[in-house]
């Protein structure tokens, strides 16, 4: 009897990890087709970075072909992984030199980032 407790508690586990799997997948795939919308939306192509954030997940930070950019939360960085190679993006190991160059700004960034701590004006 015992053997038979123990090889349902193994199956439990398994069938456990395989919808957590298939629910990963789902996730990337999602997270997929909302950079391919971003990439479409702004020029047909786009480029990213992963920064992991620990138990909060992994920051997808994609900049765009036009130079706009924007950024997506994964639950885990295995999901981040998944995301991107089903996209085909370009990722970066770090957000420095080119890379980091090809960022567009606009006013509400200056305003938000750099305008808040040298005095300047107030978002509306």
């Amino acid at each position: 009897m015992a053997d038979t407790e123990v090889d349902e508690q193994t199956g439990d586990g398994t069938a456990r990890a395989s919808r957590q799997d298939a629910r990963d997948e789902r996730r990337a795939a999602r997270l997929a087709k909302q950079i391919g919308a971003f990439a479409r939306r702004h020029g047909g192509a786009a480029e990213g970075q992963l920064a992991y954030l620990g138990q909060a997940g992994t920051r997808i930070v994609l900049v765009a072909q036009d130079g706009d950019w924007g950024d997506l939360l994964a639950p885990s960085h295995d999901v981040a992984l998944k995301a991107v190679e089903k996209s085909g993006i370009t990722v970066h190991e770090t957000f420095d030199g080119e890379f980091a160059a090809k960022v567009r700004t606009g006013p509400y960034e200056w305003t938000r980032m750099a305008g808040i701590q040298v005095g300047g004006p107030a978002n509306p």
